[in-house]
């Protein structure tokens, strides 16, 4: 009996009793996710043009945008228990889902060496100023490894870690900007009223740069609401999905704003943008200990849910023929992170940042316009998992995804500094063309030609996806649970 290589138990439709993460838990999650380290940065490189309110006002209303996104594709989760990658086979093909996937999970295992590096400078600060002990990149690997020991143990750990993280974030946030507005008032600048006047950056590309760096967690956040609590039966989207939207819509806008405002503010007040650097010049004795302990957590909480999980998910789902596990998966996003030396690339993020947000913003459009366009949320999940059922397409490769992905990014990236406002509406449209008058006509979906019966719904009738791990040649059933 030969083994179906497109099943990995980790990469299986959730069932709602797995469903364990409340409104709040992923509240928490978020707020931890929502500290990086760019967005400091994005907030000291806009501040010399414009005020802090109209600095704020840019951040705040590119992360509203991201977060309508994200509860957008969020849903795929809520409702159908699918992974971020097992989605990727419908528009891109049981095959071809590997480029734009595994590009994804790299991106998220360089931002792991990133953040775990900022966290290793942080705990060696710590450890060379009580014993003298001065080596960052042991540190690096002894924090690399606990935060991929967290994260093995699965999503109740990380819910739980971040009960601890989100407050501990909040408090050293809110020492920072008090710190760091008084530092400025004795040296004569309100930071409430300053208005700065040089022609470095504009208000709209503070905006835009803001979308590009969250357009990656936008489109994976199935990953994490695959775990939400959601209530079955449930027709209302905006009821089905309380605990999806409500967390995106509050706590990525609130904090991300709150970060790009401290990360002004601590340039003005102190010509350093970067917290761990600003602690260490403005702190001392154990309150720079304190400070310093609860920078590391923010690193660590964003790693556990915005970078590991996703970056696993997308190999386990690349080497399900292999067998791949959901351990080894975390374990080589790991080692990926670190061969690509995340202390060089932070010289270069915002390069980074741009070429990684405008390619993945195509795929954000890609994917609404499949799931909400194209197919109205249904989904014949049973043949995500059939080698010969609809999603092989040609030879693997949905073209109608791939061109769309090509030509989009290629775009977004021509126009870097608008990428994500050109490549997520030319993704949409071009797949939406290409798939209405060309690929649909060559592959006709079962669940469009349905004329998308309630077959293909899963939590919005009660519906729980169950996954044979026999072989290919059995049936692959849905089945509806009680």
């Amino acid at each position: 009996m030969k083994r179906n290589t497109l099943i990995s138990k980790d990469i299986l439709p959730t069932f709602h009793k797995q469903r364990v993460v409340s409104g709040l838990g992923f509240f928490n999650i978020w707020v931890g996710m929502a500290v990086i380290i760019a967005t400091f940065q994005i907030g000291a490189n806009g501040i010399d043009s414009m005020s802090l309110w109209h600095l704020a006002g840019a951040i705040l209303l590119a992360n509203l945008l991201i977060a309508i996104v994200g509860s957008l594709s969020g849903d795929i989760g809520v409702e159908h228990g699918l992974s971020f990658a097992a989605y990727m086979r419908a528009p891109f093909g049981l095959m071809g889902v590997h480029l734009p996937a595994v590009s994804r999970g790299v991106v998220a295992a360089i931002w792991f060496g990133i953040q775990t590096y900022l966290g290793a400078t942080a705990i060696n600060y710590i450890f060379n100023s009580l014993v003298g002990f001065d080596s960052w990149f042991f540190w690096y690997v002894a924090f690399a490894s606990v935060q991929i020991i967290n994260t093995a143990l699965g999503i109740k750990a990380i819910d739980r870690f971040a009960v601890i993280a989100a407050p501990s974030i909040i408090i050293i946030s809110v020492w920072i900007f008090s710190r760091m507005t008084g530092l400025a008032a004795e040296q004569g600048t309100n930071v409430f009223t300053y208005q700065g006047t040089a022609q470095t950056t504009t208000w709209f590309l503070v905006m835009v740069a803001n979308m590009g760096f969250w357009s990656a967690l936008a489109i994976d956040i199935p990953n994490i609401t695959r775990y939400l609590k959601a209530p079955k039966n449930e027709r209302n989207w905006f009821k089905r999905n309380i605990n999806n939207y409500l967390p995106h819509v509050l706590a990525l806008p609130l904090v991300q704003t709150f970060m790009g405002v401290i990360g002004a503010v601590s340039l003005l007040a102190t010509g350093l943008w970067n917290p761990i650097e600003v602690i260490q010049s403005t702190a001392t004795g154990w309150i720079m200990i304190v400070l310093l302990l609860m920078v590391i957590l923010a690193q660590w909480s964003t790693n556990t849910a915005a970078n590991l999980i996703p970056a696993s998910l997308t190999f386990v789902n690349a080497g399900a023929k292999v067998n791949l596990s959901y351990v080894t998966g975390i374990v080589l996003a790991g080692i990926v992170g670190t061969l690509f030396q995340p202390w060089a690339i932070l010289d270069q993020l915002f390069m980074f940042l741009g070429y990684y947000g405008a390619i993945l913003s195509a795929v954000a459009g890609i994917i609404l316009c499949d799931y909400y366009i194209i197919r109205k949320r249904r989904l014949n999940v049973k043949e995500l998992y059939e080698p010969e059922g609809q999603f092989k397409y040609d030879k693997g490769i949905n073209w109608a995804g791939m061109l769309s992905w090509i030509i989009a990014g290629s775009i977004a990236v021509y126009f870097i500094q608008y990428m994500y406002l050109i490549g997520f509406p030319l993704g949409f449209i071009c797949y939406y063309v290409l798939m209405k008058f060309w690929y649909l006509k060559k592959h006709p979906q079962k669940e469009i030609v349905s004329d998308y019966s309630d077959e293909y719904l899963g939590t919005t009738v009660g519906r729980d996806w169950e996954i044979s791990e026999g072989s290919a040649d059995k049936e692959i059933a849905a089945t509806k649970s009680n």
